[in-house]
Formats: structure tokens, C-alpha cells, sequence
């Protein structure tokens, strides 16, 4: 049986070819839950979801080499303050499609090879030879849920090529700076400052040719960091929802004084 990629992304344990020869019988399970978001401080967004997102939490930039737009659902490694322990989501947060779509992806088979096959984490429990759950084939078909599957996860690469165009946009432009917020405790002290990410740099923003904007206000790209840049101001907001859940950092101690 053909073997998944080495690298596995965020949320998986292993990827597995999805083939009628293996999983004929298989079933996938629907859920109310989202366990394996329960952790995660950042995950991956698509720039179609700025809008919609950017009104629930911040969207910053990766630093690195691997510049992609992430959704913060919190501040500190660990903390989600829209996902509790056992994986219940608040009500009404919008989920980034990375997560929903979740245990399936899209992968290369063959690192030489630019064709993706439908693949899945098996050890995510909502794959498997269950009694419930939605049939994956209809005799050596793929079911109406996996066309289903299959669509979402097709849109999801398409869209995952705008962003990465939206972000070599960006870098062209040398907008993206390091970030830096220091938010100020309520009992005062120290600060917390929070950076390892990228934000748009607003005044180089400011001094972009008006012919460039003019483009981007055409193509929806300038919304797009307006999106993100507005977001920003929730950095706030999710701090204090982790301090009120008994998440928030704890501040550092000065050292004992030596003789």
C-alpha cells in the first residue's frame, strides 16, 4: 500500500491512502467535538476566511520560511480559550476550514508526482469499521460523503494557492514586520509581551504607489489586510479570556537576593 508524506502536518499522526481495496466497509463518524484543537494556540487560515475569522480572533503571520496566515485562539503554547479539554467549542466561534477538515487532506503519494490523493489520519478515531456513522463507499464507489469530503478538501488547496500568492504579494511589497504587543496586567507590573509572529507593517503600508492600491482595492486584496490589521485589536480580548479561565501567563518572578 502506498505510504503518506514524512512530514505531517498540524493535527496528524500518520496519513493513509483512501482506497475501496482497504476500506470498502470503513465508516466516518460526525462529531460534536474537536479534541485535537483542544491545545492549539495557532492554526492555519486561508485568506478567504480573514473576513469572517477576523471577528473572532487575531490574525497574524508565521514567522519564518514558511510565512502563512495563522488564526490565534491563543496567546500562550497550549491554550485555546474557544476550545475546552474535551474538545467542546464555544458557541458560535467560527472554525478555520484547516480544522474542519480534519482527519482527511490531501496529499502527494510520490514527492516526483504533482497528483493528490484523499488521505486520512487513521488514528484520529472518526475513520474506521464502525456500525454508525456514514458509509466512505457504495460498493466500489466513494459514497456521497466522500465526493462531499473530497469537494471541501479540493477547495481547501485552491484555496491555500490564493494565500500563498496573497503572502508572496505581501513580501514583494516588504510589508511584513516582526510583531511585538505588550499588553499591561490590571495589578499592574511588569508588562507581558508576546512576539515570535509577522503583522503588517502599517506605515509602509501608507507609502505604497496609489497605482498598487488601486490594484489591490480591485482584486479584494486590500480588504484583506485591512482584515487582518483590524483583527489585531483582539490580541486584548483573548487575553483576558484566558485570564478569567485560569490560563492567563504567570509573571515572572524577580530573583531572590544573594549575600
Amino acid at each position: 500500500m502506498a505510504s503518506a508524506p514524512s512530514n505531517l502536518p498540524l493535527f496528524y499522526n500518520d496519513l493513509v491512502p483512501l482506497n475501496t481495496r482497504d476500506h470498502a466497509t470503513w465508516r466516518a463518524r460526525s462529531v460534536d467535538k474537536a479534541p485535537w484543537l483542544a491545545n492549539q494556540h495557532a492554526v492555519p487560515l486561508t485568506v478567504e476566511e480573514f473576513p469572517q475569522a477576523g471577528r473572532h480572533f487575531p490574525i497574524v503571520f508565521a514567522s519564518g520560511e514558511n510565512t502563512v496566515p495563522l488564526a490565534l485562539l491563543g496567546l500562550n503554547e497550549g491554550v485555546n480559550v474557544f476550545v475546552e479539554a474535551d474538545g467542546t467549542v464555544t458557541n458560535s466561534v467560527y472554525l478555520p476550514a484547516y480544522a474542519r477538515r480534519y482527519p482527511f487532506m490531501l496529499a502527494k503519494l510520490q514527492p516526483t508526482s504533482e497528483d493528490l490523493s484523499l488521505c486520512f489520519d487513521p488514528h484520529s478515531g472518526l475513520v474506521g469499521e464502525f456500525e454508525d456513522g456514514q458509509p466512505l463507499f457504495d460498493g466500489t464507489e466513494p459514497s456521497e460523503t466522500t465526493k462531499s469530503v473530497l469537494q471541501f478538501c479540493e477547495q481547501f488547496e485552491q484555496a491555500g494557492q490564493r494565500t500563498q500568492a496573497f503572502v508572496e504579494e505581501l513580501k514583494k511589497h516588504q510589508l511584513l514586520m516582526e510583531g511585538e504587543v505588550s499588553i499591561q496586567r490590571q495589578e499592574g507590573g511588569q508588562p507581558f509581551v508576546y512576539r515570535g509572529f509577522q503583522m503588517v507593517d502599517q506605515e509602509k503600508l501608507r507609502n505604497v504607489r496609489g497605482d498598487v492600491l488601486r490594484g489591490w482595492a480591485q482584486s479584494g486584496l486590500l480588504p484583506l489586510i485591512y482584515a487582518h490589521m483590524f483583527s489585531l485589536e483582539l490580541i486584548s480580548t483573548v487575553f483576558s479570556m484566558q485570564v478569567a479561565q485560569g490560563k492567563g501567563p504567570q509573571p515572572t518572578l524577580p530573583p531572590l537576593p544573594t549575600f
